[in-house]
């Protein structure tokens, strides 16, 4: 059967993650004054420490109220650790978090990526996206896409779950069920839809008990079987089994 559509992970799988840079602390100071009009309140670790007290409070009043998996919307906790970002417009404080979210690790789209995509959206493959992620998340996705001449409106017709907006998070079963309904919408089963991500609790298994052919992304050309590989040994996978 030919794959009809592709659903990618996001982190690890679309981006690869390098290290912060070396410079974080300072830069969050120079962040924070630039936009807050003050110095700093909290240092670059104590926003975490607070972020982090907020998370956990929230994530165990959804696991209370029975949700599996919870994820917690990220602009809500900074605002809490951060009442001054009150004072600011969407734009603004969607601005400030992107710039924070850089503060935590370098970006940039996964080598072998960006031709394999392209092939698929020439080939008319659907595409869709699955991540546990935050807003920053997409902006992130659009500027390593555009480095390389490609658009996040590759997606946009695709089937697309994204954990913020869910409010719970893979390996929740439900995140791949939606996924299921969105193709099966459209016509097209799990068997011809072809998942990849980069862990085998997050992606493989969730994704494979739903039905769908699933892909290990891994750092090497393969690791582990035929359904594993990097973007490289994805695209020759992938090769005979595009739609036409």
């Amino acid at each position: 059967m030919k794959f009809r559509a592709v659903i990618c992970d996001i982190y690890n799988t679309l981006l690869e993650l390098g290290p912060p840079p070396a410079d974080a602390a300072e830069r969050w100071e120079f962040l924070w004054e630039n936009t807050l009009a003050d110095p700093a309140r909290l240092t670059l670790a104590g926003f975490a420490a607070e972020c982090e007290k907020i998370i956990a409070r929230e994530r165990a009043a959804a696991i209370q109220a029975g949700v599996q998996n919870p994820e917690i919307y990220w602009p809500a906790v900074a605002k809490e650790a951060s009442p001054e970002l009150d004072h600011l417009s969407e734009s603004e404080r969607d601005q400030f978090l992107y710039q924070h979210a850089q503060l935590q690790r370098t970006v940039r789209l996964m080598p072998g990526a960006a031709e394999v995509l392209s092939q698929l959206a020439d080939r008319k493959v659907l595409l869709g996206l699955v991540s546990n992620c935050q807003p920053y998340t997409l902006r992130e996705l659009d500027a390593a896409l555009g480095a390389v001449n490609l658009s996040r409106a590759i997606f946009e017709a695709g089937p697309c779950f994204f954990s913020f907006a869910a409010g719970f998070s893979k390996p929740n079963p439900h995140a791949f069920r939606i996924l299921r309904a969105q193709l099966q919408a459209r016509g097209i089963s799990p068997a011809a839809t072809l998942v990849v991500g980069d862990r085998p609790d997050n992606d493989v298994e969730p994704a494979g008990a739903q039905g769908f052919e699933t892909w290990l992304l891994t750092p090497t050309p393969s690791a582990g079987g035929d359904q594993s590989g990097n973007w490289s040994a994805l695209q020759s996978h992938l090769a005979p089994r595009m739609a036409c």
